[in-house]
């Protein structure tokens, strides 16, 4: 079943190539594939065994000389691919009136969905590196033929730039360690244990491409201009999925190989994180752009996804992961409603120009509602279960950083709000006054992520039961006196 959900988006492409001009075809072909690969995954959840850490639906290529070319999946990565499945029958729904060019325009997304599905169920390192990095080529096109602004060109080259001059260094480290023990399978490597100095020394090109990737700052430039300049299902795609390959590279291979280095260098990713957190923050307070806005909150999620990942104890990954697959369908919901629908009728996403929608548009007023106070934690909502349990971990780790980091929360509620209040209530503004409520279609794309995080706020089991075997086994004995001093005094030099 994991071998078919590589190939069935592959195939959908492929059926495109013999598709002309009639679009409406294209679009079922698509949709059709990526609710089947949905299907799939959701059978594989059904039968996956929660009482084994071990990787299930193991399935090996022998025929493939030049790597190790195996398929499997546990419980950290079962979710990132029913993330993906979930979210991409959403884009393509949410991009149902595209025109421009459009068999190109599903056969990326098509493309991508394959290599994204690769990136979380292979099992060998070069692989992953491989179909991690690959990512960038449909994704770089996507934005740069198919975006909104001028600054498309420039935002896809700094998304393609950035990423690719920060996964180098994990080159560099996959390459030494495939010189080191002459494999790259995650299996053997588990059983291997690396000196001290060659953790430390391997986790930096891990770091760098981790930074780059999550973002935190100073690595976080591109996303800015990736997001407001992407079409709207490559928004959706950054925030609910692209942005989730650090936080499986922090768990798949930094952690568990690298556990050691992890310990070391745990104050100063804390400290980044902490620093992104405020930064990204208060730079929300000042933005126009209303999907910039949702942009720069996603760094500071991210930031708090973080805290959790490295707290080393069960309570802070888990809620890492659970704010991220909460943070993967809030983002894409908020995403729509500003860069789809309210961007399709009023052409503009400057916030002056919107005010009181609330009275031409109450549905989508009702719902925006919604995914603002989901957005900041309220409970009920994925991602306050994610929140909670991300600083509950982290101030077992480090109270100080764990309290700079909860700043977030206040922050984050006062940026939201204000958005809120300034496009929802007031009086209506002669360019939004016209506007229609959302149509039937637009209702029905945005309810599965309004279900989603419901879900995952009141029964997070549902998610929880499948992770504690395998978050367990990334637990480390840690000197906990010295991280917290290490932590402080690089946050106040940093700062």
């Amino acid at each position: 079943m994991l071998t078919a959900l590589f190939f069935i988006p592959l195939i959908g492409a492929l059926s495109l190539l013999f598709v002309n001009k009639n679009e409406s075809l294209m679009k079922r072909i698509t949709l059709g594939s990526t609710i089947i690969n949905f299907v799939i995954s959701l059978v594989i959840w059904g039968k996956f065994d929660n009482n084994t850490h071990e990787y299930q639906f193991v399935q090996e290529w022998a025929e493939i000389s030049f790597c190790h070319f195996n398929v499997g999946i546990d419980g950290i990565s079962l979710f990132f691919v029913l993330l993906t499945t979930f979210l991409f029958p959403i884009i393509i729904l949410t991009s149902w009136d595209h025109k421009n060019n459009l068999k190109s325009y599903l056969l990326n997304f098509l493309i991508l969905e394959s290599l994204l599905i690769a990136t979380f169920i292979v099992l060998d390192l070069l692989l992953f590196y491989i179909f991690f990095e690959s990512i960038l080529i449909p994704l770089f096109i996507i934005i740069i033929n198919f975006g909104d602004l001028l600054t498309k060109e420039k935002a896809g080259f700094l998304l393609f730039l950035y990423t690719l001059f920060g996964s180098l260094f994990m080159l560099l480290s996959i390459i030494t360690i495939l010189i080191l023990t002459g494999t790259t399978d995650f299996q053997i490597l588990s059983t291997i244990d690396f000196g001290t100095d060659v953790q430390k020394l391997l986790f930096v090109g891990f770091l760098i491409a981790f930074i780059v990737k999550t973002p935190l700052i100073p690595g976080h430039i591109w996303l800015g201009f990736a997001h407001v300049a992407a079409p709207i299902g490559g928004s959706v795609l950054l925030a609910g999925v692209i942005l989730k390959l650090a936080t499986y590279l922090a768990l798949r291979v930094m952690i568990p190989f690298l556990p050691d280095a992890t310990l070391y260098f745990t104050p100063l990713i804390y400290t980044l994180a902490v620093i992104s957190i405020i930064y990204a923050s208060l730079t929300c307070l000042r933005l126009i752009d209303v999907k910039a806005i949702i942009a720069y909150s996603s760094v500071s999620h991210m930031g708090v996804v973080v805290l959790g990942l490295f707290s080393n104890n069960l309570q802070g990954i888990e809620g890492a992961v659970i704010l991220g697959l909460a943070h993967g369908v809030i983002s894409p919901l908020l995403f729509i409603i500003v860069g789809d629908i309210l961007y399709t009728r009023s052409h503009t996403r400057i916030i002056k120009y919107y005010r009181g929608i609330a009275t031409s548009m109450p549905i989508l007023s009702l719902i925006f509602f919604f995914a603002t106070l989901a957005n900041i934690a309220t409970p009920f909502s994925g991602n306050f279960i994610g929140e909670f349990m991300s600083f509950a971990g982290a101030f077992q780790q480090n109270p100080i950083m764990a309290i700079l980091g909860a700043t977030g929360i206040f922050l984050g509620t006062g940026y939201s709000i204000w958005l809120f209040n300034r496009i929802s209530f007031g009086t209506a503004s002669r360019y939004m006054s016209t506007m229609p409520d959302i149509s039937r279609r637009e209702f029905f794309v945005l309810l599965p992520l309004i279900i989603v995080s419901f879900i995952l706020g009141i029964y997070p089991n549902v998610v929880l039961d499948s992770l504690h075997l395998g978050i367990s086994s990334l637990l480390i004995n840690s000197p906990q006196e010295l991280l917290l001093s290490l932590s402080n005094l690089y946050f106040i030099i940093i700062w």
